[in-house]
């Protein structure tokens, strides 16, 4: 990412701004390699990285009904269907979910999608019906307060029901990934703050030669204790937190090496830095 300029504007914009940015970048992450569409069609069995990575936590999913929060183009949702579970996606996004729609189409998958904000999905969706709340990669980021967000896990889930989330790391967002000479310098927030992060960039996270014209978003980072603190104060009791010194992508570029199944660590110490992490929390 470029350095975020430090100009605020009202907190009603960054939805605006946001689902913009999403809208227009939908068809080209749909088309890129990385997101495996053709593998998806090419073979019934195929999961994306995200959810392969995780398989040995998230267990046996089938026969449960769960929501995908944040889903953007599907392929972790269709993953999901794919292990057994009757999963609706949601998104702000009409394009993301467009290309959503399309996919499970394509592969023949009876997955439900609604497009709405994920702070109204208890307005949305039946509240308490589903076992597992499922969210994704590079979510979290993008919500200005994480203690409403687990708000509305807990309204979604059934009592015994689960939160699955498999995030980037607080402390990876927080690090200044532009320093020419290598060093791991924390120069982003940490901690949630009320204003946001506005960043002004022209491209995005997969290979395209689309040229955008949505560049300006809002972000928050969103501390792992927050995250825990604020899921726990919603009703739920924590039952995994692993930290990972990978991520499904390239987040440092120049600084990592990917391994057989593309997730990304450090190549020099990767040990110094926690890029992704999976919690699991129960509602009580």
């Amino acid at each position: 990412m470029n350095q975020p300029s430090r100009a605020l504007s009202a907190a009603s914009e960054y939805l605006h701004l946001n689902r913009a940015q999403w809208d227009e970048r939908a068809p080209a992450h749909a088309a890129s390699p990385g997101y495996s569409r053709q593998r998806f069609l090419d073979d019934p069995a195929f999961l994306s990285d995200v959810v392969r990575f995780d398989l040995p936590r998230l267990g046996d999913i089938r026969g449960l009904r769960a929501v995908h929060l944040q889903c953007h183009i599907g392929t972790d949702t269709l993953s999901l269907h794919r292990l057994g579970a009757a999963v609706t996606g949601l998104d702000f996004s009409g394009a993301s979910l467009a290309e959503a729609r399309a996919l499970a189409a394509a592969t023949g998958a009876d997955v439900g999608y609604v497009e709405a904000d994920v702070y109204d999905a208890p307005r949305v969706l039946e509240p308490g019906s589903f076992d597992l709340v499922y969210t994704g990669i590079g979510a979290l980021c993008w919500l200005p307060d994480v203690r409403r967000w687990a708000g509305v896990v807990a309204a979604l889930l059934k009592p015994g029901g689960r939160l699955f989330i498999r995030e980037g790391h607080p402390m990876l967002w927080a690090v200044d990934e532009t320093r020419p000479d290598g060093l791991l310098a924390i120069d982003q927030a940490y901690f949630e703050r009320e204003d946001p992060l506005v960043w002004d960039e022209d491209g995005t996270y997969v290979e395209t030669d689309t040229v955008f014209q949505s560049t300006t978003t809002h972000q928050w980072n969103h501390g792992l204790g927050e995250i825990v603190t604020a899921v726990m104060d919603a009703g739920l009791d924590l039952t995994m937190l692993r930290e990972h010194d990978s991520a499904p992508w390239d987040a440092l570029p120049g600084r990592t090496t990917a391994d057989e199944h593309g997730e990304h660590r450090l190549t020099d110490r990767p040990w110094r830095l926690p890029q992704t992490y999976t919690l699991q929390a129960r509602k009580r």
